[in-house]
């Protein structure tokens, strides 16, 4: 058997988690595919795949061996298009790693714009809000909102999007609290805190008179921004969140921001993607149509 057909077929089991649904979309039959990936296995003499009546699942020794085949696979593709002054159309499944805040209708909008002009692709999405392994766990791509320096400098990193992060608490939390209305009556409020953005209890804020150092009170630690966002509602302490994320509570007054022409946190929403010599049509296109499209974010 040919291997490069037998990697093209195991490739595609790996990410349909099927056979037939592989065999469909190779035209060859289930019989076949089943052999062209025994082939590896026998070449190999290492277990690629988990079979039951129900489904397919990776091996460990198939993960590593998927992630690794895939981006061969995918290099090469590309390196023929491009001796062939072909444009390769951008197809299967793109693993994404991005933070919760993602699921908003912004973003989803987005998604939907790069679906309908990319329709043979398919966004798998992880908003788990971890950090992923990109090699090891076999992600295409990751987006994180960070800083710079705390970016893996093994990754290439390009950046997408500014995003500002703006304080807000409920009425009942200020009714309780007061309402801040200079930067030095922050000090001692409870604070929500991202961990991805802002480590320890103090923040340094920019005010009309320069930086100002403020110090809170966790109350709160998580970099699940849903947990922050519902904690707020529920009147536990102040949180800093992105403004489309909120922009209904906002619009109904169930939160209010806080000094929002003077207090906000900016970080940078970047595509970050294992170092490649050839990157792969559907993570190109994507990158280059998200950077596009969200180069103007939405105002509450």
């Amino acid at each position: 058997m040919d291997t490069l057909t037998s990697l093209r077929v195991f490739c595609a089991v790996a990410e349909l988690k099927s056979f037939t649904a592989a065999a469909d979309r190779l035209g060859v039959s289930p019989a076949m595919a089943s052999k062209h990936v025994s082939q590896l296995e026998s070449r190999l003499g290492s277990r690629l795949l988990n079979r039951t009546s129900r489904r397919v699942s990776l091996t460990e020794a198939g993960t590593l061996y998927f992630a690794q085949t895939r981006q061969m696979l995918e290099s090469l593709d590309e390196v023929e298009a491009a001796i062939g002054n072909a444009t390769l159309a951008p197809r299967g499944i793109l693993k994404l790693s991005a933070p919760v805040w993602i699921a908003s209708t912004f973003f989803v909008d987005r998604m939907a714009d790069y679906n309908r002009r990319y329709p043979d692709v398919c966004l798998d999405l992880d908003l788990s809000g971890r950090i992923v392994n990109l090699v090891d766990e076999g992600f295409d791509l990751a987006l994180r909102a960070t800083q710079p320096d705390r970016l893996d400098p093994g990754l290439i990193a390009r950046p997408i999007m500014d995003i500002d992060f703006r304080l807000m608490a409920s009425p009942d939390y200020l009714k309780r609290t007061g309402r801040p209305l200079e930067i030095d009556d922050l000090n001692g409020h409870a604070m929500l805190r991202f961990s991805g953005i802002n480590p320890g209890d103090s923040l340094m804020l920019r005010g009309p008179d320069g930086p100002r150092k403020v110090a809170l009170r966790v109350v709160m630690l998580s970099e699940n921004e849903t947990v922050l966002h519902l904690s707020a509602l529920a009147g536990m302490g102040m949180v800093f969140l992105p403004t489309w994320m909120a922009a209904a509570d906002i619009a109904a007054g169930r939160l209010e921001l806080i000094m929002p022409d003077t207090v906000n946190l900016s970080v940078t929403l970047y595509a970050v993607y294992p170092s490649r010599k050839y990157l792969s049509a559907k993570v190109r296109t994507f990158v280059d149509f998200m950077t596009e499209s969200v180069r103007r974010m939405p105002e509450v």
